[in-house]
C-alpha cells in the first residue's frame, strides 16, 4: 500500500508545482457565471472570462472554453459567442436551441460581427491581453440562455470538468464554486444592482503542460569579451530539423508559405538551437554610474507572427532601470520588496507586432541602468539575466559556465603595488651601493 500511496502523493505535488508561476505567483484566468435573469425552463447569465495573467497572454486563434451540463441542459441562444458544434436536437420541434451537446465548445466572435449579436467586451476572436499590458482589453464576455435547467438557486446545478485551451494546452481549470453575487453600477453610478447567482472558476497555466520543449532561447554577449555565448543546441529540440527551411532557400519565394495552418505546425528557418523565438542580451556600454544594454528578439517561424508580446527579465540591477529607449516597461513586484523582475513590451503601432521570420522578424531596444556601487560588478555572469520569459513561457539560458566572462586582466588592477614596492627596495639599494664608490 506504501509503494503506491508514495508516487500518488509525489505526482499530485508535481502538478500543483507544475502550475505556480514564481514570477506571478497570483496569476490565473478566472471565469465568471452571472445569473441575471430566470426564464420559464432556465437562466439566462453574462459569461466573463478575466485574465489576471501579469505578462501572459491568449493570442491568436483565441480562447475556447469548454464544460459539462450536470443535468440535459441545453443552450437556447448565445449573444457575444458561439459553441463550435450544435449537436443532436433531433428531439426538439419548433424552436431548435443553438447547442444541445452534453459538452459545449464556446469561443468568441470575430471583429466585425453585426451589433445585434454584441455584447461588451466580446468579438475579438478570442484574443485576451495579459493584465500587466492592457486591463481594459484583457476580459472576454458572452451571453447565454440556458434551458431544462433549475430555476431557482436551490435547483441550479454548476456545470462541471471545465476546459479552457488558450489557444492550445496548459490550462488546468479547477471546480465551479458559487461566490457572493456580483454587484453592477447603473451608467449614471447612482444605483447598485447584483446578479441573481454567480459562480466562479479558476484555471491556471502549466508550461510543462503546454509544450515538450521550449518555445524560446537566450544568447548573450558583451563588450568586454569577443566570445558570443549562443542558445544551446536544441534548446526548443529538434523535432523539425527535417522540415526547417534554410535563410537562403529559393522556398522563401513562394506565395502562401507565410499561411498558418490549421494545426499551428510551425516553419522554422534552419538553426543549431531551433527555437520560434531568440533573445540576445548584449551588454553595450559601461559608464561610470550608469551601464547600457541592447536587447532584441528574433523570430525564427515562418508562419507565425507575435501581436501584443511581452518580455521578462529577472536581474539584480532592474530595480535602478534610469531609461528604456523603445519598449514599454513595467516593474514586476511578485516577492514583496524585491524589485528585480520587470516586463517589456513594444510600443502600440510601432514595435508590438514582432513579424514572422525574415528581415522584418525582429524587435530590438536597449536599456540603461544605474549602477550600485556597493554589489555592482561585471564579474561571474552578473549582468546578465537570471530568467527570461517571452509571451509567459520561461526561454532556455545557456550553462552558467559558457557566460561571457570579464578577462584575466580585467579581474585584477592593470598596475600591481607589489612591483612598484620592489622596484622602490631596488632603487634605494642600488643607491646606497653606487654612493659607497
Amino acid at each position: 500500500m506504501r509503494i503506491l500511496i508514495i508516487p500518488f502523493c509525489f505526482v499530485t505535488i508535481l502538478s500543483y508545482a507544475a502550475a505556480y508561476d514564481p514570477l506571478d505567483p497570483n496569476g490565473n484566468i478566472t471565469i465568471k457565471f452571472d445569473i441575471m435573469s430566470w426564464t420559464p425552463d432556465g437562466y439566462v447569465a453574462m459569461v466573463a472570462i478575466n485574465n489576471f495573467q501579469m505578462y501572459r497572454h491568449v493570442g491568436d486563434p483565441g480562447w475556447q472554453l469548454g464544460w459539462t451540463w450536470a443535468k440535459k441542459e441545453v443552450i437556447w441562444s448565445m449573444v457575444g459567442g458561439q459553441t463550435t458544434e450544435q449537436g443532436d436536437c433531433s428531439k426538439f420541434k419548433g424552436n431548435i436551441p443553438h447547442c444541445c451537446k452534453k459538452t459545449p465548445t464556446v469561443v468568441d466572435l470575430l471583429p466585425g460581427t453585426p451589433y445585434n449579436q454584441q455584447v461588451a467586451n466580446c468579438c475579438k476572436g478570442g484574443v485576451l491581453n495579459s493584465w500587466g499590458q492592457d486591463k481594459e482589453g484583457s476580459v472576454s464576455q458572452f451571453q447565454v440562455s440556458v434551458g431544462q435547467a433549475g430555476t431557482t438557486n436551490k435547483t441550479v446545478k454548476l456545470p462541471k470538468n471545465f476546459t479552457l485551451l488558450g489557444p492550445g494546452p496548459g490550462y488546468t481549470c479547477g471546480p465551479a464554486k458559487v461566490v457572493p453575487p456580483t454587484n453592477f453600477l447603473t451608467s449614471d453610478l447612482r444605483r447598485k444592482t447584483q446578479a441573481l447567482m454567480t459562480w466562479n472558476v479558476t484555471c491556471t497555466y502549466s508550461q510543462f503542460l503546454a509544450r515538450k520543449y521550449p518555445s524560446c532561447c537566450v544568447s548573450l554577449s558583451s563588450f568586454y569579451n569577443e566570445t558570443i555565448t549562443p542558445c544551446p543546441t536544441c534548446s526548443c529540440g529538434c523535432d523539425h530539423k527535417k522540415s526547417c527551411v534554410k535563410s537562403n532557400s529559393k522556398i522563401l519565394s513562394m506565395v502562401g508559405l507565410n499561411t498558418r495552418k490549421k494545426d499551428n505546425s510551425p516553419l522554422l528557418q534552419c538553426t543549431h538551437h531551433m527555437c520560434p523565438v531568440r533573445v540576445h542580451w548584449h551588454v553595450k556600454v559601461n559608464y561610470k554610474d550608469y551601464w547600457r544594454v541592447k536587447v532584441s528578439i528574433t523570430n525564427f517561424n515562418y508562419r507565425m507572427n507575435y501581436s501584443q508580446w511581452t518580455l521578462v527579465a529577472q536581474h539584480p540591477n532592474l530595480n535602478n532601470v534610469t531609461q528604456v529607449f523603445s519598449f514599454n516597461y513595467k516593474p514586476l513586484v511578485p516577492f514583496g520588496s524585491i524589485n528585480d523582475t520587470g516586463m517589456f513590451y513594444g510600443t502600440k503601432f510601432y514595435n508590438d507586432l514582432l513579424m514572422e521570420a525574415g528581415p522584418f522578424g525582429n524587435v530590438q531596444s536597449e536599456v540603461l541602468m544605474q549602477k550600485d556601487q556597493n554589489t555592482f560588478t561585471f564579474r561571474q555572469g552578473w549582468a546578465f539575466p537570471r530568467k527570461v520569459y517571452f509571451n509567459g513561457d520561461e526561454c532556455k539560458l545557456p550553462p552558467p559556465d559558457t557566460y561571457p566572462f570579464l578577462p584575466n586582466s580585467g579581474l585584477k588592477p592593470s598596475i600591481s603595488v607589489l612591483p612598484i614596492i620592489c622596484s622602490f627596495i631596488l632603487l634605494i639599494f642600488g643607491f646606497g651601493v653606487f654612493s659607497q664608490f
